[in-house]
């Protein structure tokens, strides 16, 4: 494969291809039912090994082999250069190292949360323990006495720059047994020792097993054998065409190559199915007037609600970073103590967990503040989404309303980053109820969810008439705009904390004879293209929001009227630098956002407008 595309890595996929080989082999899956539930689960961490994941999986029947030979790393195949879902008995799709072990983890919870069972393995490298997020997946495992799950380290002792030894010393084995694992040193070209290895590690019942298989790099090729440059480099074709005669095949690299370039692709993989669950929202509560709150307790209570109408029929599991009492999960925590998972200090093999785990089939939330949720784990989220994920993502304490904390903890960039995720939908609620009733909804819709809110109290919007606005029969709809007041001088659109500023900024304007339109937009990624047309009618358009402009509503707005050839005046509110460590009133007032901002700025762009 690697030889026919010219690139590729040959040395780590045949130093691992025993272990995969012997795991493939007796794993409890199978090829004519790859998505069976209670499957065994086989995690490749060091998804850079295709090569021989692909080769094993092929010969077991999976897919046709001879379309991985042909046409591995080529455009359209599914045979990429790391390993994805789509091709059949790959559980997750992997590349960025050490992400396997923590998705192995979700999927162990999930096989004890759905009842549905089953062993997990994690294949991983051995440079990739130089990650940190390995140390966080270990103890998790441990904490929760995952038993089920056995990781299998490829010790080649080479990596890309050189051998690991030298690039980064480290003692993996005492790392694994200091945070209490069972550990097993073999050779990983002895299927004898592999067997008796994996056979130990079945029969423990109170801890996870990491085997240590002692391997060579690039095994089975003389040629290229403990060569660090093989980790990611083709073999010279005089090589390849040698080692083929030698195991006796009528093969020779040009042949491969002119098959590659003349034979079309015909397999196109598979697609998981997707999570299926059947969720109650239950009765939304509602904020009255007098009822001032903050949304982070309105999403608590709502959660707490979903906990109580669904825990006997739906897997549910909350996840937390010693943040429970700020982040509102309490409430499930008493109502469902054990699908509550106190994660510790550990955000990134957090978040990726919780993406493995909402890939199989239970409704998994992770909240945290911002900044650690969505600004420190991008990543996890990115690969969640590239493998299809249900993700429930609620993050508190964002932009300018985390207040004294100071500008290390105000996250004022989320949506810029979730927004770069294609699967990824946003959701920022103006005030409690309509964060309880998005959130209801959230718990009920497929794919990946972010729910972003800030931390201080409010009073509920209101409409003219003085009751809640987000009650009584409205129900969220996602990428609806919210009409809140109506005008034809201006429209000013907003998103999340700011929004009661900016029907405050209403107020002051309609005393000046100002007659401002506003818009709650809360789903900033799918804003609504109807609102935003008819705001344009109104001749100038202000946006305001807690985040930067740049790659929030504003950039959201500005690239739907550009699109669609809108002529419009547009300007764009936010917070334009980091901010300072005061009350979040203060801070808003000196970046614009208050009533009085709003107000002031549309009054200039009025008068400028002549």
């Amino acid at each position: 494969m690697t030889s026919g595309a010219r690139s590729g890595h040959p040395g780590g996929s045949l130093s691992s291809l025993h272990l995969y080989l012997l795991l493939w082999g007796l794993a409890e899956v199978d090829p004519a039912t790859p998505f069976e539930s209670t499957r065994d689960r086989i995690v490749v961490s060091h998804g850079h090994t295709s090569p021989g994941v692909y080769s094993v999986l092929g010969r077991l029947g999976f897919f046709p082999i001879d379309e991985a030979l042909l046409h591995f790393r080529q455009t359209g195949s599914p045979f990429e250069g790391h390993i994805e879902r789509d091709v059949p008995g790959v559980e997750w799709g992997t590349g960025n190292l050490g992400q396997g072990l923590s998705a192995g983890c979700g999927f162990t919870l999930g096989g004890r949360l759905t009842g549905d069972g089953g062993r997990v393995y994690v294949a991983m490298g051995d440079g990739e323990q130089q990650k940190g997020q390995l140390c966080e997946a270990r103890r998790f495992a441990m904490k929760y006495g995952l038993a089920e799950l056995t990781a299998l380290v490829d010790l080649n002792g080479l990596q890309i720059g050189g051998a690991t030894a030298e690039v980064m010393p480290q003692d993996i084995g005492a790392d694994y047994a200091a945070d209490g694992w069972e550990v097993i040193e073999v050779d990983g070209h002895d299927f004898d020792a592999l067997y008796a290895a994996l056979h130990q590690a079945a029969i423990q019942k109170q801890r996870p097993t990491c085997i240590l298989a002692h391997t060579v790099m690039g095994k089975g090729i003389p040629a290229i054998e403990n060569q660090a440059k093989y980790h990611g480099q083709a073999v010279p074709d005089e090589v390849a065409d040698a080692t083929f005669r030698t195991a006796g095949l009528d093969l020779t690299i040009a042949a491969l190559r002119r098959r590659r370039s003349s034979e079309p692709i015909t397999y196109h993989g598979v697609e998981a199915p997707p999570v299926e669950l059947e969720v109650e929202a239950g009765t939304p509560r509602t904020y009255g007037p007098d009822d001032k709150t903050d949304n982070r307790s309105a999403w608590g209570n709502a959660l707490a609600d979903l906990a109580a109408v669904n825990g006997d029929t739906v897997p549910m599991a909350v996840f937390d970073c010693d943040l429970e009492g700020s982040v509102k999960t309490g409430g499930f925590h008493k109502q469902l103590p054990a699908q509550f998972f106190q994660s510790g200090i550990q955000e990134h093999h957090t978040a990726a967990m919780a993406g493995a785990l909402s890939a199989g089939g239970v409704l998994t939330f992770f909240a945290d503040f911002g900044v650690f949720g969505v600004c420190e784990t991008y990543n996890q989220h990115r690969l969640t989404d590239i493998n299809g994920g249900n993700l429930k993502l609620v993050c508190t304490h964002v932009g300018l309303d985390v207040g004294e904390d100071g500008k290390t903890h105000q996250c004022i960039d989320y949506l810029g980053l979730l927004h770069s995720l294609h699967r990824f939908r946003t959701v920022m609620p103006a005030d409690p109820n309509q964060t309880d009733r998005a959130t209801r909804w959230m718990a009920t819709e497929p794919g990946n969810c972010f729910l972003g809110m800030g931390r201080s109290k409010m009073t509920p919007i209101l409409r003219e008439d003085g009751t809640p606005f987000f009650a009584g029969d409205y129900r969220f709809e996602y990428g609806k705009a919210d009409l809140l007041r109506r005008g034809d001088d201006v429209t000013i659109i907003a998103l999340g904390a700011v929004v009661g500023s900016a029907v405050a900024a209403h107020d002051l304007l309609a005393a000046d004879g100002v007659h401002a339109r506003v818009l709650n937009m809360a789903c900033a990624r799918d804003v609504d293209p109807e609102a935003i047309r008819a705001a344009a009618d109104t001749g100038l358009i202000v946006t305001v929001e807690d985040h930067t402009p740049a790659t929030g509503l504003g950039s959201s707005v500005a690239n739907y009227l550009a699109d669609h050839g809108i002529g419009c005046p547009l300007i764009r509110l936010g917070v334009t630098t980091y901010g300072g460590s005061g009350p979040p009133a203060e801070l808003y007032a000196a970046m614009g956002l208050d009533a009085a901002g709003i107000a002031a700025t549309v009054r200039q762009a009025l008068v400028r407008a002549g």
